[in-house]
């Protein structure tokens, strides 16, 4: 969900600049060559998923259609490109007037993918499709992989919540697209409130050393947290000294003390010796909270701990040592002419090495067996075969121009779930390997 969704005002920049110059220049050719009007079809895919991870989670659909219906060239941008002198004047009058007016299938947000999936189908002419190759991959490529690396850590942290704190350690604006992908991935909270504000996450955060430094003492601090928040909020007990620091917590904020929240060192062994304090003082019900570096692996070390919560900074927001998930956007069809209703033809890059693709407009729906658990990713260019009619995998997202796919975050989010449950058991370990599902041709 984003502002609009909220009755919020917002500012709605254009994205046309976020655009690779050549997108330009070879509209521009292709204007002059008479080939701009050649209906074409691109797809955006992946030739192989990030070493050892064994399946892919399709981030930053709502934020492409949000970027697809705000790529309009203004005057500014416009003037831009002519004191520049990257375009001629044809060229930037035929820009003045830019829609994208053709269609986008896609698998929907949260779905899983694997290599060769068509996770987005851009069709129309070329001039208008080319135009977003950039925009397109600079964000399913980086929403993908944080909500890729959120899902591992979902899957580690089985029913206990994790909430996303890495707005710090990322671009300001990556930082809200990464809480926007975590919370796609399993995350439950973040404590960016630009993500909340414009994707109405719900947010969290108490306070840092800082607070505790700032005051005489760790009990002044204490005091004027749960006096300003109440009894049942988080206290930082590791400044100083955990275990005084837990028995000063629970006589300030009394017995319903919501949670402590441990920052640094042994997490497993510290948090036995606080859970065990805190029922010694009576406080059974007071909650922990870890954070410190996590990544999926800490956090699978700590299943056996009395752990409640998990706060995650760094990994999510830089997808777990794999910030990008080398998407790429590639022409697979097209017309012989300009003449409406002219047949598509298959076209494919043939190079030496991985990079070679498969040409043709494509479709994908995933086999599964008897009991429901998906077997095969299946992609093809001629007809659907009757058993795999009811199991694609694209959906309508633009239809001549329009978005027909808007729907609430939570709604991608729980899709993710859903599509991570129905893979074999062997796609939630986290050990390395290859992909859970093989990728069939037919």
């Amino acid at each position: 969900m984003n502002t609009a969704d909220l009755g919020l005002p917002v500012a709605v920049p254009s994205t046309a600049l976020f655009t690779d110059q050549y997108e330009l220049t070879m509209l521009q050719a292709a204007l002059r060559s008479g080939t701009a009007d050649r209906r074409s079809v691109f797809e955006v895919f992946t030739r192989r998923l990030p070493e050892g991870r064994r399946y892919g989670v399709v981030g930053g659909t709502g934020r492409v259609l949000d970027a697809v219906e705000n790529f309009r060239f203004d005057e500014t941008i416009l003037g831009f490109l002519r004191e520049r002198g990257i375009l001629d004047e044809p060229t930037l009058e035929w820009l003045a007037g830019y829609r994208f007016r053709g269609d986008i299938w896609g698998y929907p947000e949260g779905e899983v993918y694997f290599p060769g999936s068509p996770v987005m189908r851009v069709e129309g002419t070329f001039a208008e499709a080319v135009l977003l190759e950039t925009v397109i991959l600079s964000i399913l490529n980086h929403d993908s992989a944080v909500a890729a690396a959120a899902s591992r850590m979902s899957v580690a942290a089985g029913d206990r919540p994790l909430m996303e704190m890495g707005a710090r350690r990322t671009h300001e604006l990556s930082a809200v697209a990464a809480s926007r992908a975590a919370y796609v991935g399993g995350f439950h909270t973040t404590s960016d409130l630009a993500a909340g504000f414009r994707y109405n996450i719900p947010t969290v955060g108490t306070s840092a050393h800082a607070f505790t430094l700032l005051h005489d003492t760790e009990r002044d601090a204490f005091t004027a947290q749960v006096e300003t928040l109440g009894s049942g909020t988080t206290l930082l007990v590791d400044t100083f000294d955990v275990t005084e620091a837990v028995r000063t917590a629970v006589e300030v904020a009394g017995p319903g003390l919501g949670a402590v929240r441990i920052d640094s060192g042994d997490l497993l062994l510290i948090a036995h010796r606080v859970r065990h304090q805190l029922d010694e003082l009576g406080a059974g019900k007071t909650k922990i909270v870890v954070t410190s570096d996590l990544d999926e692996y800490a956090i699978a070390s700590l299943a056996a701990a009395p752990v409640d919560a998990y706060g995650v900074g760094t990994q999510v927001v830089t997808g777990s040592g794999h910030p990008t998930c080398s998407m790429v956007y590639k022409l697979v069809a097209r017309a012989d002419g300009e003449e409406p209703g002219m047949p598509l033809r298959p076209v494919a890059k043939k190079s030496m090495g991985a990079k070679t693709s498969h040409g043709g407009r494509k479709w994908a729906a995933r086999r599964v067996d008897e009991d429901g658990v998906a077997v095969a990713e299946v992609i093809g260019t001629g007809p659907v075969p009757a058993e795999l009619a009811d199991r694609q995998l694209l959906v309508p997202l633009v239809s001549a121009g329009k978005v027909v796919a808007r729907e609430p975050l939570d709604a991608a989010r729980d899709r993710h779930i859903a599509a991570r449950d129905r893979l074999p058991l062997s796609a939630t370990q986290l050990s390395r390997g290859e992909p859970v599902l093989p990728t069939e041709y037919v």
